[in-house]
């Protein structure tokens, strides 16, 4: 087995940077402006070429929304969410029900696990009312 950490580029060490600075999750776009901002600017397509190779590396997390909006993580930020396919609201998840489970059993040598996602989709009050109200 192969544990040599792949070297990262010096595009995708600003990526890196730029997420971890952030508090919460950020989309490419929002990334590409920041980094607009900052006069460190790269392509939209460098952005995201970049974040998909961060994310094979594992070193940063995808969260995919019901709209096809795709937000980024530092990997070390185990974050899970409740998302209301209707309206996209969010809310975070206390703590991470996920971590109680003895994944290094069940895994084999052949596998490295890198991160888990874990996501629940359904209605929020607000729209659940709505659809219960029409």
């Amino acid at each position: 087995m192969n544990t040599n950490k792949p070297e990262i580029t010096k595009r995708q060490q600003q990526l890196l940077h730029e997420l971890k600075k952030c508090a919460d999750e950020l989309s490419g776009q929002e990334l590409h402006r920041q980094l607009h901002h900052c006069e460190k600017g790269m392509g939209l397509t460098t952005v995201y070429r970049n974040l998909q190779a961060l994310v094979k590396q594992g070193l940063i997390r995808s969260r995919h929304l019901p709209n096809g909006e795709v937000l980024y993580a530092p990997v070390e930020r185990d974050i899970h969410h409740l998302t209301c396919v209707s309206c996209g609201d969010t809310t975070r998840l206390k703590g991470c029900p996920v971590k109680t489970m003895d994944l290094s059993k069940k895994t084999s040598k052949k596998f490295q696990l890198l991160f888990h996602t874990l996501e629940y989709f359904g209605l929020c009050q607000n729209c659940s009312n709505q659809l219960n109200a029409g």
